[in-house]
């Protein structure tokens, strides 16, 4: 058949025939069979089931055929071409459903075109190394597919968008916000829960736990920066810290004392007195610390740094406060105290997230217990009767010591980390 009868758009006898919304469904299933077609050539019988009696009497017009009662109908699509296209409605039925409701693309093509352009869109060429390295992961896959809707023309913008900002990582303490401005002309791109920012802060923690597996902690598993067991912003922040971009730089400073650096002093500047550091000092002018191999103590708490502070004063040894589960400040500090050749000592609550946050200090920074064992919790709980309360039932097992979750099971007791302040300020002298 040639198509010089056809009609450029729906003929009216066709719209009132096979058009209107009634007959979306049947429209659709007919579709759905040139679909299944090898390049779109049509086979012999259409099977058409669970019909409705509008649809029935549809397709009885169609076909010529006498109108009986029934729910199924088999089609012969070649002799109703031929009659669509005899009465100068259509070429084909096929033509008739595209005039409708647009073209069909078969299945098959469809699916093996829309593979090649993802294929295209994963081996880009010349991509930045955290990049490239990422999308080898089968989670990386997901998780683009996910932000570009799966949409292969999105997915690749959006890598280029990341490969561009990549190209400027670390940096030195640079806003997140002006980042944004300078590489990608909006100066809310990056913002939280921005595609292209997902993207980058998932290929940067790749690239690290490649190069380094102790930087990250171990909740970060999943290449899915929004699942995480720490709250998303603070888990965001500290991968752009790391990466030496800042987010909200002042907040939540870290609190110490007596933390030495380059020429016989301290950070603070006046020894036995504590004093806070921002994310954007520890960044942008990270001190000279003088710590190779020094004890540096952790806690968890600041008023631990208050008593030490108050009781020893300049004889107090350096003391860090994490003040709960570190935030990018805190982390950023520790990371820069390990890697200058601190031995760092951790101690916290003995309460179920105090341990939580002792297994991240363990694990993250390879920090040791300091008084924080099975032994150091049964005389905390002999010596300090007053300064407790129960625990609850979301256990957490020590990864330092595997007698600490059964005896404060067992015991049922938490005990703050100020109630054994005595004994830790012993230590700190």
């Amino acid at each position: 058949m040639n198509s010089t009868n056809a009609p450029s758009g729906p003929d009216e006898r066709l719209k009132r025939l096979l058009g209107g919304t009634e007959l979306a469904s049947l429209r659709l299933r007919m579709r759905r069979y040139f679909e299944r077609v090898d390049n779109g050539a049509a086979g012999d019988i259409l099977r058409l089931t669970q019909l409705n009696s509008t649809e029935h009497e549809v397709l009885t017009l169609l076909t010529g055929r006498p109108s009986r009662p029934s729910r199924s109908v088999q089609i012969d699509v070649r002799q109703l071409d031929t009659s669509l296209f005899n009465a100068g409605i259509a070429d084909s039925l096929r033509t008739a459903l595209e005039l409708i409701d647009g073209p069909i693309v078969n299945r098959t093509v469809y699916r093996n075109s829309l593979q090649a352009q993802w294929n295209s869109v994963l081996s880009l060429s010349h991509c930045h190394i955290a990049l490239s390295g990422w999308l080898q992961a089968p989670a990386a896959i997901r998780l683009l597919k996910r932000l570009s809707r799966q949409d292969p023309t999105a997915a690749r913008r959006l890598l280029e968008r990341a490969d561009i900002v990549l190209r400027r990582l670390p940096t030195d303490g640079v806003p997140l916000s002006q980042l944004a401005a300078e590489t990608l002309g909006n100066a809310h791109a990056l913002d939280g829960g921005e595609p292209t920012a997902t993207i980058i802060l998932a290929a940067w923690r790749h690239l690290e736990n490649r190069n380094d597996p102790g930087v990250t902690s171990s909740e970060d598993d999943n290449d899915d920066p929004q699942n995480n067991l720490r709250p998303l912003d603070e888990r965001v922040r500290d991968i752009w810290a790391r990466a030496g971009v800042l987010i909200n730089e002042l907040a939540r400073p870290v609190l110490l004392l007596n933390l030495p650096i380059a020429g016989n002093g301290v950070v603070t500047g006046i020894s036995g007195e504590p004093g806070y550091l921002s994310l954007r000092r520890l960044l942008r002018m990270p001190p000279a610390w003088a710590v190779n191999g020094v004890t540096v103590f952790v806690c968890e708490n600041p008023n631990l740094v208050a008593i030490a502070a108050d009781r020893l004063g300049a004889n107090s040894a350096p003391l860090v406060c994490t003040d709960g589960m570190p935030a990018a400040a805190q982390r950023t500090l520790l990371t820069q105290l390990k890697h200058t050749g601190a031995r760092l000592m951790y101690h916290g609550d003995f309460d179920w997230p105090g341990l939580q946050i002792g297994n991240h200090m363990m694990h993250t920074w390879q920090a040791q217990p300091w008084r924080f064992g099975a032994m150091d919790y049964e005389a905390a709980v002999t010596s300090a009767p007053l300064a407790r309360h129960n625990l609850s039932n979301a256990c957490v097992a020590a990864s330092w010591d595997t007698d600490l979750k059964p005896i404060m099971q067992r015991c049922g007791i938490a005990i703050a980390e100020e109630a054994v302040a005595a004994s830790l300020i012993e230590d700190l002298r």
